[in-house]
């Protein structure tokens, strides 16, 4: 079965030889719907099939990358705790897919970048932003703990100083800053990112390809040193989905105020 079958909702192009590019699409800000948010856990399994593919962009549609999961997916694993744990299993493969997928992966990250969003940027081995985009984890806002990418990258990107900071205050970064503390390669003027992405994307995919898959290996295990915190992360944060903090950090959302945790 063809790519663009499988994933309807995500986009496939190909604008440079060996640069497979990925554009999804949400709700608002492209928020996650949960046929995304499956489709971009489970595509890097099929993806290894695709030799021609040397790189991979991924990209947000409309100059947005994603404000991460949408009210639909949240609603839809309050109502039913098999829709939890599917999930729960798709959010761990959203950060590790990228990671474990042996070729490089580009993220052109515009507009917001949040939560889910966030995490699929970050797992990206070159995440290219642009300088007034606006990153955010936003877990504790909602009222679940830093789960998903959190607890795996940002101490090791950051410092564990700058990660608590900005992970327990919920305070957001520009990408000029994202960029002057080392949590993304590059930060470029806004109309930039995806022409300066593209440009990554294409002298990856004109390297040397089993040297290239060998050292993004090796790097990663840095990542992989810390599994068990990050599965314990992602776990807590899905016990969260179940507290009563999740529905005044939902109705806050809603009603786009400060929550008012009791």
């Amino acid at each position: 079965m063809e790519l663009q079958e499988r994933y309807p909702s995500l986009g496939f192009a190909w604008p440079r030889p060996g640069v497979l590019e990925i554009t999804f699409k949400g709700e608002r800000l492209n928020a996650m719907d949960p046929e995304t948010h499956r489709a971009l856990s489970r595509v890097w399994r099929d993806l290894e099939e695709v030799e021609e593919a040397r790189a991979v962009l991924i990209r947000g549609e409309g100059g947005v990358f994603s404000a991460g999961g949408s009210f639909a997916l949240i609603e839809e694993m309050r109502a039913s705790h098999q829709a939890l744990m599917r999930v729960y299993r798709e959010a761990r493969d959203l950060v590790l897919g990228p990671l474990d997928f042996p070729r490089p992966v580009v993220a052109a990250v515009e507009g917001v970048a949040v939560g889910a969003g966030l995490a699929l940027a970050l797992a990206a081995d070159v995440a290219v932003v642009g300088k007034k985009a606006r990153l955010l984890d936003g877990h504790l806002r909602l009222g679940v703990a830093a789960g998903d990418h959190a607890v795996l990258l940002w101490p090791l990107l950051l410092g564990m100083a700058k990660a608590k900071y900005h992970l327990l205050l919920n305070e957001p970064l520009s990408g000029e800053e994202a960029e002057r503390l080392g949590l993304v390669a590059l930060a470029v003027e806004e109309g930039e990112v995806y022409a300066r992405a593209l440009e990554v994307a294409e002298r990856l995919a004109r390297g040397p390809k089993e040297a290239l898959e060998h050292t993004k290996r090796a790097l990663n295990h840095w990542y992989r040193a810390f599994l068990p915190q990050f599965e314990l992360s992602l776990a807590l944060e899905f016990l969260g989905f179940a507290g009563e903090e999740l529905e005044e950090g939902l109705k806050a959302l809603k009603e786009k105020r400060p929550p008012s945790f009791p």
